[in-house]
């Protein structure tokens, strides 16, 4: 054995009851879905997890009506305080089922049981402790004398952190009184299932929470109804274009919270063993399925060379390969589509000239798998310095100065994230002022924290999730 090299030390599946099929979750049961049905595939195997329910347009009617009816009879009539403990009860449930729902994220998902047990369901809990708390005090948020709810919410979420990102978008809207029907993605939606299973745990109010499955046109029907008050959307840019055009002209309040190409700025005097471990973090996290990934790395010049030479042996010890073993560090890709999309962009990488490298590492016959790779000798004119890859795939480029190093990071259609590494902290305040981007991690990156508001600029999408400012989407202000 080498000096990396560990004992397989697998999850056990046991501790998930896999049903062999889904339904819909409509006022507080599960319930057939109108349009057949889809299935739900572990990517790391290619084995069929389940069959899930799709819904179509009459289960959209359906769904916003009882959570209309909820809403107007329940709900929005129900004073904070006891929203509050319906909401603390969903999220001691989470804690309770912790473990139950990081097997079944990875699962569904791809990603490593260390990052759905450590990251995804503790975060996820602490969103709803979080906003339930807010319950009983929307009046001092500094919202106005007499914040009210909106009414329904339609929510579409995306399968890089299924139940991460379902607790950001419901913990929220629970809180300022709205109802839900929220559509979890079609590549991932057991854990969605799973939390409908919990909301009948925490004895929610039928109608309350409504999950609706399905693929793109599902989405479409919600976000389309009229009889939703409040649209909020995270995935693809492309996606977010296509929901504002739809709602222009409409009364409907939206967030979206699209895609990212998030620049990490490396100068010369950072803590580089520390910057290394963030670059590591910043991209190859949740195998770099992360919409503000640092997926730029942009080296002062007088250090480049010994930033990439170190980051190539860190990259030497990733360990690719079963999700389920607590051991792995990168899981695998989310589905097939994915896995070709990168390929595509890594190839333009190589034909356009950039030096591309990985690290020795077998990957598994069966499943979407993807070596970790970085690209140096990278332009900003390549297709992989501006078109988001959503994968671990890192370009490094070089600046000389910091005024270069803003304009380089600036240079880009999205303004999710950024990262900025340096021992100056008179830089790093001058820095955070000069970067377009919703957030920037000062010698740090991809942390989060249910305090924090998250959110970007031009077409990273606009409104912001989590924190104080994460309740101004969901109230009539």
């Amino acid at each position: 054995m080498g000096l990396f090299d560990y004992a397989p030390a697998p999850e056990s599946r046991s501790v998930v009851d896999l049903k062999p099929s889904y339904g819909l979750f409509v006022d507080g049961e599960f319930v057939d879905g109108s349009a057949g049905a889809f299935k739900s595939v572990n990517p790391a195997t290619e084995e069929v997890l389940a069959e899930v329910a799709m819904a179509d347009a009459a289960d959209v009617d359906r769904a916003v009506a009882v959570a209309r009816r909820a809403y107007d009879e329940v709900w929005s009539r129900m004073p904070g305080g006891e929203r509050a403990k319906y909401i603390f009860r969903i999220a001691r449930i989470i804690q309770e089922r912790a473990r139950e729902l990081a097997v079944l994220e990875s699962l569904d998902n791809g990603k490593p049981i260390r990052e759905s047990r450590d990251v995804d369901i503790p975060l996820a809990a602490a969103h709803f402790f979080y906003y339930a708390g807010w319950a009983d005090k929307l009046g001092h948020a500094n919202l106005g004398p007499d914040p009210r709810p909106l009414g329904v919410a339609g929510q579409v979420i995306p399968w890089n952190f299924p139940l991460l990102m379902l607790a950001w978008k419901v913990a929220p809207a629970l809180a300022c009184g709205n109802t839900v029907v929220l559509k979890p993605a079609e590549t991932t939606p057991l854990t969605a299932l799973l939390f409908a299973e919990i909301c009948q745990q925490a004895d929610l109010p039928p109608g309350v929470v409504n999950i609706l499955t399905g693929a793109g046109a599902t989405g479409a029907a919600v976000v389309g109804h009229p009889g939703v008050d409040k649209v909020a959307f995270t995935g693809s840019t492309e996606v977010g274009r296509m929901i504002a055009k739809q709602v222009a002209g409409t009364s409907k309040k939206v967030t979206l919270e699209l895609g990212g190409k998030a620049a990490n700025l490396v100068f010369e005097d950072a803590p580089l063993e520390q910057a290394i471990e963030g670059i590591v973090d910043g991209i190859f996290f949740n195998q770099g399925h992360v919409c503000c990934a640092g997926s730029r790395l942009l080296v002062q010049e007088s250090v480049a060379e010994e930033v990439v030479d170190r980051l190539r042996e860190r990259m030497k010890t990733l360990r690719v390969g079963d999700p389920l073993d607590k051991n792995t560090d990168i899981g695998a890709i989310n589905s097939a589509e994915q896995l070709a999309k990168i390929r595509t962009l890594t190839e333009a990488g190589e034909a356009e000239g950039a030096t591309r490298w990985s690290p020795p590492c077998e990957l598994p016959e069966r499943g979407f798998f993807f070596a970790p790779t970085i690209f140096t000798g990278v332009s900003q004119a390549h297709r992989i310095a501006h078109e988001e890859i959503f994968g671990p795939v890192l370009s490094v480029l070089t600046f000389r100065t910091p005024a270069e190093a803003v304009e380089k990071a600036n240079n880009t259609a999205y303004g999710l994230s950024a990262g900025v590494w340096t021992d100056k902290g008179s830089r790093i305040l001058w820095l955070a002022k000069q970067m377009r981007a919703g957030v920037v991690w000062a010698n740090t990156f991809n942390r989060f924290d249910p305090t924090s508001p998250f959110g970007g600029y031009k077409e990273s999408g606009y409104g912001r999730e989590g924190g104080r400012h994460g309740l101004e989407a969901y109230l009539d202000v």
